[in-house]
């Protein structure tokens, strides 16, 4: 009779409808192209694209970050989290069996109102037994909620390939923005002892009586601006290796340097379409699957109108002898099929069937924000590329214009057609120029990595197994 009803109660749950709605991606209003599309592309968007730059050191940065930071160690511990969720959620679809015993003694009252008759008192009482119960999910709420639980798994782990997407871009633009620092350092220290140079010398004039000391002083001005400049740009870059430090894991201190800002190479504009970002961000995959979890959780909701069944059973043995425990007449079993169907609630089951339907209605609107600033992030990354080169080539013909002006300068002045007046105003423009375009040409990089940073890619997964198996390389995960 058992094993027959039991039977007839897992073909009704395999058959039954599981209510809610089933999970549609929505539409999305996608861009056919950009509008600073790129005439000369190149498919390494899956690639590892950091390796472009040609810079071993940064490599090995990277690949430290991957193994060591701490934001990917509390992503991944995150999605071990998940994944232990999704398994209490998946174990009430299956029959729950324990196992107990109760032995004990006991003295029961000789004045009571059932007399004792030939019993044994007090005695021992020894009762082995095996119960199970099993939810019969008919109307699909623990699928429902197992599907839930499901999708947040899955959000977790593009949780974390979000923080590695993040990680490589970040790693990246501090190691360009360190050695742009370096250089505009270099600049600050030159064009100091170039000027201190000078200084002494119109000293050595002024003492001799050929110059004015309003000279001496416009040239002390000047190596004393550059001078300035030193320490401003040497704070920078302590802050800067601490940051760096940070996303390697690591306490703050010196960072290894290798190519210059000049020699690091300009990586190529990758390729894509916009609808390709739909499946190369993991930020819009994790919002789709937060959006998934949220249109289960509304069957798990509208479940609780239906009645809960259940089946349960206990099989077992009592006696007060340990040796007639296991004996037919010792024998006892029990079975049931209750069913719990709600009356009267107050309105707590259409309350929570509301929330859940604002809860979705919030992440559909999340998942198309999420989309919306990929695309946007897409279009600033392109915008900003071709604008910074376009400055970047500006740059370049203003510093050779300013240094052909100062050496004009310094000839008119030494044969005494103009005062040292127009000496100090080209070289504190050819200072200016060289600083602003020594960030230009980091920022012309920053661009080429944020394009990346903006368009995902299968390298991610990558470097994924590279942070789950720290003695692999990103290329040999690929």
């Amino acid at each position: 009779m058992l094993k027959i009803i039991t039977a007839t109660l897992l073909a009704l749950m395999l058959s039954g409808c599981m209510v809610g709605p089933n999970y549609r991606r929505p539409a999305v209003d996608t861009p056919q192209s950009w509008r600073f599309e790129e005439k000369e592309t190149q498919d390494l968007v899956n690639t590892a694209w950091w390796e472009q730059f040609n810079d071993p050191v940064l490599n090995e940065l990277i690949d430290i970050a991957i193994r060591q930071n701490r934001d990917i160690k509390i992503a991944a511990a995150r999605v071990e989290e998940f994944r232990g969720r999704f398994t209490v959620a998946r174990a009430p679809l299956f029959p729950q069996v324990a196992a107990g015993v109760a032995p004990g003694r006991e003295r029961a009252s000789e004045l009571g109102a059932a007399p004792l008759i030939d019993t044994q008192n007090p005695a021992n009482l020894y009762q082995p037994a095996f119960s199970a119960s099993w939810e019969i999910d008919l109307w699909g709420k623990l699928r429902r909620g197992t599907e839930a639980a499901h999708a947040n798994l899955l959000s977790s782990e593009e949780g974390r390939r979000s923080v590695i997407l993040s990680l490589v871009s970040s790693v990246t633009a501090a190691y360009v923005n360190l050695r742009d620092l370096d250089r505009q350092l270099e600049i600050a220290r030159n064009t100091t002892k170039s000027r201190e140079e000078t200084y002494k010398i119109f000293v050595l004039r002024f003492q001799g009586g050929l110059i004015s000391d309003l000279e001496l002083y416009q040239v002390k001005s000047l190596y004393e601006q550059a001078l300035a400049t030193i320490p401003v740009i040497e704070k920078a870059i302590a802050q800067q290796e601490d940051a760096l430090n940070v996303l390697l894991g690591r306490n703050p201190g010196a960072v290894k340097r290798g190519k210059s800002i000049e020699q690091l190479n300009l990586p190529a504009v990758p390729a894509g379409l916009p609808s390709a970002l739909l499946e190369r961000r993991p930020d819009i995959r994790q919002a789709e699957q937060d959006l998934v979890s949220a249109n289960a959780q509304i069957g798990v909701a509208r479940a609780m109108y239906f009645p809960d069944i259940s089946l349960t059973g206990m099989f077992g043995w009592e006696s007060t002898k340990l040796s007639n425990l296991f004996t037919g007449p010792a024998g006892m079993w029990s079975w049931a099929v209750p069913v719990a169907q709600p009356i009267f609630t107050a309105g707590a089951i259409a309350g929570q069937v509301k929330t859940t339907e604002a809860v979705r209605e919030q992440a559909l609107a999340q998942y198309q924000k999420v989309i919306q600033n990929a695309f946007r992030d897409m279009e600033d990354a392109l915008a900003d590329q071709r604008h910074t080169k376009e400055q970047f080539e500006a740059q370049t013909q203003q510093v050779e214009t300013l240094r052909h002006y100062v050496k004009v300068a310094r000839l008119r002045y030494d044969n005494g057609y103009t005062s040292y007046i127009e000496v100090l105003d080209a070289e504190r423009s050819l200072f200016d120029a060289e600083l602003s375009y020594t960030e230009t040409q980091g920022g012309l990089r920053q661009a080429l990595i944020n394009i990346y940073k903006a368009m995902g890619g299968g390298w991610v997964v990558a470097a994924e197994k590279v942070s789950m198996n720290p003695g692999r390389q990103v290329d040999q995960a690929r």
